[in-house]
């Protein structure tokens, strides 16, 4: 299993959290107008030269909306410049235009990601509390078929999406996406816990998107569920079949997630440079106008103790899958105050649950005030 202890495998940056849609479940947020606080188009160049310091981890640009920033593109250009693998998540608004998307293109962008909550307008658009966006979604993932741009679509899980996750899947497969990108709620910014579903309905979850791999033209990611890599490794047991058999499933998404977790292969930067484990954990490390990327991410105690399995609590402290799976630390934090604690989603039982192991501690967790508390302390405005 690969250590991510120098670089990240994936890096994301928030250009801004302006909008032009008002989703139920939105991790930011989202307002409509962009915060003077942003990173400026200079930081924002300095920025994607430390993150090439890394290597050349997947560097994805979200928001909020990214298009609501004019200077999109020249960061775009100067991420592919620089030689990174550069995605784009825009949201599906009047700006997401067929002109844009040609120009993502142009600008060398590897793939467009856009987000598909229902399978039909009347679902999408509830959902998303805009009219119009399943029709923009539908247009930019066609229009980017006829270019050739790659794209995937992320799909979040919730009461709403459940029992439509098979109508929905038959869409991503239309529209000839390259992966299907599964996120699991986390009970941060608009998002309520209500909106959850059940650890035992996330088993079901897993079992659907497993069977659906088999026979799938295209690849399935979690997002904030790391424990369906857990039951993949469990069901692959069952079914005797060896780690690199590619037959039916392949196994090449589950391999290269393994052991990422919030901190551990991952790393967020906001909108006025915060650095975060994660966008659904709202806990800073640094900011990148004052601190180093690199240095933050490879020594902060934040990030050490996050990507230290053994400082787990709880039966993912005891867990044998600890290292592959960890449990979401956003989703522990979001619902119990403690980022280290057990993943309040998971329904398994460690085998050595119980069985008076004792777990090191190796480094004590930084000390955490309250959900938000980190967050208001450096920059209020970004709840407004």
């Amino acid at each position: 299993m690969k250590s991510f202890d120098e670089a990240p495998f994936l890096v994301i940056w928030e250009l801004t959290q302006a909008c032009d849609l008002a989703c139920v479940h939105c991790r930011a947020s989202a307002i409509a107008n962009r915060n003077p606080f942003e990173l400026s188009t200079q930081e924002g160049f300095r920025l994607l030269e430390t993150v090439r310091e890394f290597g050349d981890p997947l560097m994805v640009f979200t928001g909020g909306d990214p298009l609501k920033r004019p200077d999109v593109f020249p960061l775009l250009e100067k991420s592919v410049q620089l030689g990174l693998r550069t995605t784009i998540t825009p949201s599906a608004t009047p700006l997401l235009t067929e002109a844009a998307i040609d120009r993502f293109q142009r600008c060398g962008v590897a793939r467009m990601a856009v987000s598909l909550d229902g399978p039909d307008a009347a679902s999408h658009d509830g959902f998303r509390r805009v009219e119009g966006s399943f029709a923009r979604t539908m247009l930019a993932l066609n229009h980017a078929r006829r270019i050739g741009l790659p794209t995937q679509i992320n799909t979040t899980v919730t009461r709403h999406s459940i029992g439509r996750l098979d109508e929905i899947s038959k869409v991503v497969r239309d529209s000839g996406a390259r992966l299907w990108s599964v996120f699991f709620l986390v009970a941060t910014g608009r998002a309520s816990a209500s909106q959850d579903l059940t650890a035992e309905e996330y088993e079901e979850v897993f079992a659907f998107l497993y069977e659906l791999s088999k026979t799938a033209p295209f690849d399935i990611k979690t997002t904030e569920a790391q424990h369906y890599r857990r039951y993949v490794a469990q069901q692959r047991k069952a079914e005797r079949r060896p780690a690199g058999d590619s037959r039916h499933a392949p196994p090449d998404v589950i391999q290269r997630q393994a052991g990422i977790n919030d901190g551990k292969g991952f790393v967020f930067i906001s909108h006025t440079g915060e650095i975060f484990p994660s966008g659904f954990l709202p806990i800073s490390g640094g900011n990148v106008r004052r601190d180093s990327l690199v240095e933050v991410y490879r020594h902060s105690p934040l990030f050490l103790t996050l990507r230290n399995a053994d400082n787990l609590h709880g039966k993912c402290g005891e867990c044998e899958y600890r290292n592959l799976c960890g449990g979401s630390r956003s989703r522990s934090f979001a619902l119990t105050g403690d980022y280290l604690a057990e993943d309040p989603r998971c329904v398994y039982h460690p085998k050595t649950e119980g069985s008076g192991k004792r777990v090191e501690r190796a480094t004590p967790p930084p000390p955490v005030a309250g959900p938000v508390e980190p967050l208001v302390q450096v920059q209020p405005e970004i709840f407004r």
